[in-house]
């Protein structure tokens, strides 16, 4: 009776370990979810500003009959970004991205555009209301803009991931997973705004 050596058989085992180990399957997989993630952070942020400008808008309409066109403005400018939806699926494509990104861009160009009105009218900053929702807007831009970092840092990271040899050869054989496409800002906001009196 012949009996069979176990040496090969472990050393065959323990180089899948390794090979499988350092492929990349796990980490593409973790960094994809990541930008998914990031992507789901920037949408909550962008609910939380639609949520909050509705108050804004109520409370300087009481103060600020004058310059409804503004508020006009404002409102149009939120329905268009809550309008434009971007599913996690459409994260590869440029043109939605761009869609997206003008759509937020335009909001918050009218909302630069009420600031204005804040600094110009100084009876409205006094307001405490107006001050508390002015804050909370402010901070929500602030998270907002936080977020797309977070988003960026996360496609950055994941690119690179399916690029990288020897992922990028698990990618091409087993995942097939696209780049991801960066939150970018429009050409329009990248004109500094104009404030005049």
């Amino acid at each position: 009776m012949k009996t069979i050596s176990l040496k090969p058989v472990c050393v065959i085992v323990c180089i899948s370990f390794a090979f499988f180990g350092s492929c990349g399957y796990n980490v593409m997989q973790a960094n994809e979810e990541a930008v998914m993630k990031s992507w789901a952070d920037i949408e909550s942020q962008l609910q939380r500003r639609a949520d909050l400008i509705p108050n804004l808008v109520e409370v300087v309409k009481g103060y600020a009959k004058h310059e409804k066109e503004t508020l006009t403005a404002v409102i149009e400018a939120r329905a268009k970004a809550t309008a434009v939806q971007l599913r996690p699926d459409m994260l590869t494509d440029p043109k939605a991205m761009a869609a997206f990104s003008r759509a937020q861009g335009e909001l918050s160009a009218a909302l630069g555009k009420l600031m204005v009105i804040v600094e110009k009218y100084p009876d409205l900053k006094a307001n405490e209301h107006f001050i508390g929702l002015q804050h909370q807007l402010e901070g929500t831009e602030n998270r907002i803009s936080v977020a797309r970092q977070r988003y960026n840092d996360a496609v950055a990271t994941f690119n690179y991931s399916i690029r990288k040899f020897p992922y990028s050869l698990t990618n091409s054989l087993l995942l097939k997973l696209e780049k991801k496409e960066y939150f970018k800002a429009d050409e329009a906001s990248k004109a500094a705004p104009k404030v005049q009196f």
